[in-house]
């Protein structure tokens, strides 16, 4: 923290904000601690700091102030309706202002996502934190400030009117991910803490979980989950990446049983090496999972790596990652990722759909050895079919292998498009299909290509032979007494 005292400044007239009725002044603010917060909703260790921002405002209520100073990476964060979708699907409850030409950001001197200014009582800026996990920091620097302040504020700061435009009532909300049998479909309905079992016409059959986040083992709507996103199933069990709760949870589909295979419930940073019981180990958030015969294979996202569990050893294991955010080929520990975030097997490989470098990886299975199919980098990223190095995606966030084709499709999310690439020649191109919006699990049975289009909460089918695109009618089960 710095000891150079400099008064904050107004925030910029002209940003749009959301969740307040009117732009905050930072001089009406005085007795309150005032965190700016400038994240883009697309990094995950943005995200990672929103439980702690939450923890904080519950803590220290009218005392503290946190404003988000949204900063997009990728020109699709930049539009209004987007980063609502966003405030809505992470829960932010403080107001946020739109940066889309970072004036806030350069002003402050800001390098990474995420960034805390810490303002104090008197308006003075007094440092920052940069990256997640500053909790403990954070809630000591608070209460420091804050017993100082109450000896010299008697009048209540300013309070700030808040107001939310919540998303539409429906059925799902923000589906994240989407597996399909030869009869049913497994929905990971995100923003309600469960998975949804459907044939495919929509009719529900099951439910796991209920739509309180949780932590808990028990049978069907008895059990709890935190934003889980990807699942395979394996014979009679659903494994499910329970992303929220950095754990792994196993479903028996005959049963209904829901157990905790993996993962502490907290967020940890895992040292590579071998665990024998996964169950202490705490995971950083998994987003997907593959299976392979005889290992369960985890994105990561939280970590940059693919993880592995053998599932009849119960070894967890580190597969693919040197833990380093980037775009490196070469083998299995000295390759490098950057937020894993959809994982799909084909033969003998692993293909990766990797958000922040809008990259297609492959990993070869017997080794771990690693290399990239389509993208270029950290901030390479657009809109462009073509073939190798000319392809641009934005932000993708899932993958799809089909055998009979030996093509892979992509939710390119960002884009809210779906893509096709042929392997062997690493040429994408776009399908025709509207009405999408980002779009972040895929699926293919037979003739169909299943869609999560979560921020339109709903599933969509894609008629592979007619390219003809729906939305799936979900429909409750008639309860008959």
């Amino acid at each position: 923290m710095s000891k150079e005292r400099i008064k904050a400044p107004e925030l910029a007239a002209g940003l749009e904000w959301f969740n307040t009725f009117e732009p905050v002044s930072m001089e009406r603010q005085r007795g309150k601690v005032v965190l700016l917060d400038f994240w883009t909703y697309s990094c995950l260790s943005s995200m990672h700091t929103q439980p702690d921002l939450r923890y904080l405002e519950d803590k220290y209520s009218d005392k503290l102030l946190v404003i988000g100073i949204h900063s997009p990476k990728f020109p699709n964060e930049r539009i209004s309706e987007n980063v609502q979708k966003a405030i809505n699907r992470e829960h932010i409850r403080h107001p946020v202002v739109s940066d889309p030409s970072f004036k806030t950001w350069k002003q402050y001197g800001i390098r990474v996502w995420p960034t805390l200014i810490f303002i104090d009582p008197d308006g003075f800026v007094i440092g920052a934190l940069s990256g997640e996990g500053r909790r403990g920091q954070l809630e000591k620097l608070i209460g420091q400030f804050l017993r100082k302040a109450s000896l010299s504020y008697n009048m209540p700061a300013e309070s700030v009117r808040l107001e939310s435009k919540p998303e539409v009532k429906s059925y799902l909300h923000f589906p994240g991910k989407i597996v399909a049998s030869e009869h049913n479909l497994y929905i990971s309905d995100s923003g309600h803490n469960r998975i949804v079992v459907t044939n495919h016409y929509g009719r529900v059959s099951r439910v796991y979980g209920n739509n309180s986040p949780g932590l808990l083992d028990g049978f069907t709507e008895s059990a709890a989950f935190n934003h889980p996103h990807g699942m395979v199933k394996v014979k009679d069990y659903l494994y499910v990446a329970d992303t929220g709760n950095h754990a792994i949870r196993r479903i028996s589909l005959i049963s209904g049983e829901v157990q905790t295979i993996a993962g502490t419930g907290q967020q940890g940073r895992i040292e590579d090496k071998p665990y024998a019981d996964p169950l202490a180990v705490s995971l950083n958030s998994p987003w997907d999972l593959a299976y392979d015969g005889t290992c369960l294979y985890i994105a990561m996202a939280g970590q940059n790596q693919v993880w592995r569990l053998h599932l009849t050893s119960n070894m967890l294991e580190c597969f693919v990652g040197s833990g380093q955010k980037g775009l490196t080929d070469g083998s299995a520990k000295k390759s490098a990722l950057a937020q894993p975030s959809g994982l799909a097997l084909g033969g003998n490989a692993l293909f990766v759909a990797e958000a922040e470098t809008s990259a297609i990886r492959i990993i070869r299975l017997p080794d771990g050895k690693t290399n990239t199919l389509v993208g270029e980098g950290l901030f390479e990223f657009g809109d462009q079919d073509g073939s190798g190095k000319e392809v641009r995606l934005q932000h993708p966030m899932d993958v799809a292998y089909s055998p009979s084709d030996k093509i892979i499709y992509i939710a390119d999310t960002f884009n809210h498009k779906i893509k096709i690439m042929y392997i062997q020649s690493r040429t994408v191109s776009s399908l025709e299909c509207k009405g999408l919006n980002e779009p972040s699990g895929i699926a293919v049975q037979g003739n169909s290509l299943w869609i999560a289009n979560t921020n339109e909460h709903s599933i969509g089918r894609l008629d592979l032979a007619s390219g003809l695109y729906g939305k799936l009618e979900i429909n409750e089960p008639i309860l008959e007494f």
